[in-house]
């Protein structure tokens, strides 16, 4: 019986750090979630122990942190530098991802150094192998919600199937979204993500739904349509249920205003829109 060793990487996760700057007149918070992953010339560790090629994990937390004295700016630009560093500085490494999440603050009006979290996070990795660099922008955690202009029928029909027919629901869900850029070399980090979030939400309110799937492809689409950088988006769209309670029990009617809303289990649809033409992923999505 013989054995080899197959696809292998390793990394720090979740580095957590906070970065203060301090203006005259008011502070600005810098809040990530940093998390490094290696890959390479990496069989010595794992078939005889020997770590000569392996970059510590400390390390990569270190680095982390000592980038950030630099200075952030957007976490694509910090992911990349930081993929870079790794591949260019460690001799056994080839490739090397850093995905970050960036928890939003705002400012509590009439002070400089008073802050309240803001809803969603937003996300970026980079991924780079010695020659080519990837990127992939996101946000995850908006949630959001119709109250109407949602209907779901039509669905096939078996011995288990209780579910009744609506054509008109609530439609909820807790947003994943990535968007997949066809230039890593692109600087408007900011405007971007601003604007495919917009146009995210946007596509969520305005879109009238007869599935999730069907919402989850014209959100993917106005994604896309508004920035010709963007070759793809992928999402993953839980469906929140909220079920009509039935009051007939109590002599009441429910002209559907009261609502069970069920945490689990759920609906998890997922899928991905893709440019005609894009340009072929390569390892955006390691």
């Amino acid at each position: 019986m013989t054995f080899e060793l197959g696809e292998n990487q390793y990394g720090k996760a979740e580095t957590r750090l906070v970065r203060v700057d301090r203006g005259p007149q008011a502070h600005g918070i810098t809040d990530l979630n940093v998390t490094t992953t290696l890959a390479g010339d990496l069989a010595a560790t794992h078939l005889t122990g020997d770590n000569t090629g392996v970059l510590p994990t400390d390390t990569q937390k270190n680095t982390v942190h000592a980038f950030a004295r630099d200075g952030i700016g957007e976490i694509e630009e910090f992911a990349l530098r930081l993929a870079r560093h790794f591949v260019d500085s460690a001799p056994a490494i080839t490739r090397a991802r850093v995905r970050v999440e960036q928890y939003g603050w705002e400012r509590i009006p009439a002070t400089g150094h008073s802050f309240t979290r803001t809803a969603g996070t937003r996300t970026a990795s980079a991924t780079y192998d010695g020659t080519t660099a990837w990127v992939v922008s996101g946000v995850e955690g908006v949630t959001v919600l119709n109250t109407t202009g949602s209907e779901f029928h039509g669905f096939p029909r078996d011995r288990y199937t209780t579910l009744a027919e609506t054509s008109d629901r609530i439609l909820a869900t807790d947003v994943t979204a990535r968007w997949r850029h066809a230039d890593p070399t692109r600087t408007d980090w900011a405007a971007s993500f601003a604007g495919a979030k917009d146009r995210l939400l946007n596509a969520f309110a305005a879109t009238y739904s007869h599935s999730l799937q069907q919402t989850l492809y014209s959100m993917g689409q106005y994604v896309l349509s508004g920035d010709d950088g963007l070759a793809e988006a992928r999402l993953a769209l839980p469906n929140k249920h909220h079920f009509l309670v039935d009051l007939e029990p109590f002599d009441l009617d429910n002209p559907q205003q009261v609502y069970q809303v069920a945490d689990r289990p759920y609906g998890l649809i997922e899928g991905t829109v893709r440019r005609t033409g894009a340009p072929d992923p390569g390892l955006a999505w390691w």
